[in-house]
């Protein structure tokens, strides 16, 4: 095992990233779902690295990484990477890697005591919800008791909302549901587990102004800007996060798809305040996910 990363040493922490094949060489979404996501991103035939892969892309930076997949069987029928091998994987890689996990709410009981056992025994440190994909809408109560342990364990819950690239194009968008991904449906979450840490994943297109709202509403709600490149943000996105939301605004790729070099060199365009910059990349997601102290 490496030792945890070395805040002072770092220099971005990607909230958001995805492992997308198992070290068996199992993918994370059907076949059809990932060449719809690669078209959407423009990253057609785009090698799936593994986790090793992805720590020593993210060592050589000088960057941590949050790594996760997502588990939509219920919805997609396609069994999902085991939590345990992105735990134990990203353990290996304890220096620069971060792991969270992903339970479809639609598991139920056994979702919940998996969540408890993710935390306490694999060191898992978030969970990644993809509400489109595994096909609910986040205020649905079949969720609640996953949150319920999320929020008593002490660590983030990451939504994706907005757009997704996933079933992009495909008939009937591959049967995925954008609706779910309203942040305002998240809002009623952050309403009914007032401590519960949450992520508001990607600006949130067509509800940009709805995600600036509840994050600037709710105390615990952030905002990751992964999925697009920095040069495409919306103005009122850039100006919560110099102001407003500067401290609850995080640095996520989305890699593969989008690379952080990519992200970060249109970033460094961006006009960012200075003083905001560091916030962004690093210390804002050092402190959620308790890297350091508040």
């Amino acid at each position: 095992m490496t030792p945890a990363p070395d805040i002072t040493e770092l220099v971005a922490i990607d909230v958001h990233t995805h492992a997308e094949v198992s070290a068996q060489g199992h993918p994370s979404l059907p076949h059809d779902l990932l060449v719809a996501s690669e078209k959407y991103f423009k990253a057609h035939g785009h090698r799936q690295p593994t986790i090793p892969e992805m720590a020593a892309h993210y060592r050589e930076r000088r960057m941590a990484a949050v790594v996760f997949t997502v588990d939509a069987e219920h919805a997609t029928g396609h069994p999902p990477i085991g939590n345990e091998e992105v735990a134990q994987a990203c353990a290996e890689h304890a220096d620069t890697l971060i792991p969270f996990a992903s339970i479809d709410p639609w598991r139920g009981r056994a979702g919940v005591r998996a969540a408890r056992r993710l935390v306490q025994e694999h060191g898992v440190r978030g969970f990644k919800f993809h509400p489109s994909l595994q096909g609910f809408a986040p205020n649905d109560r079949l969720a609640y008791p996953l949150y319920e342990v999320i929020e008593e364990l002490g660590v983030p819950a990451l939504f994706h909302t907005g757009q997704t690239g996933i079933g992009a194009g495909v008939a009937g968008g591959g049967g995925i549901r954008l609706k779910y991904s309203d942040p305002m449906l998240v809002d009623d979450v952050a309403v009914d587990f007032p401590e519960l840490r949450i992520i508001l994943a990607h600006p949130s297109f067509p509800w940009q102004d709805e995600a600036l709202a509840v994050a600037t509403h709710k105390p615990h709600v952030h905002i990751d800007l992964s999925g697009w490149s920095p040069k495409y943000f919306p103005p009122q996105l850039v100006r919560y996060a110099n102001s407003l939301l500067q401290d609850k605004v995080l640095f996520g790729s989305d890699y593969p798809v989008i690379t952080p070099d990519r992200w970060l060199a249109d970033f460094a365009a961006l006009d960012i305040k200075p003083e905001v910059r560091p916030k962004i990349l690093k210390d804002n997601a050092a402190r959620l996910l308790g890297l350091v102290k508040d």
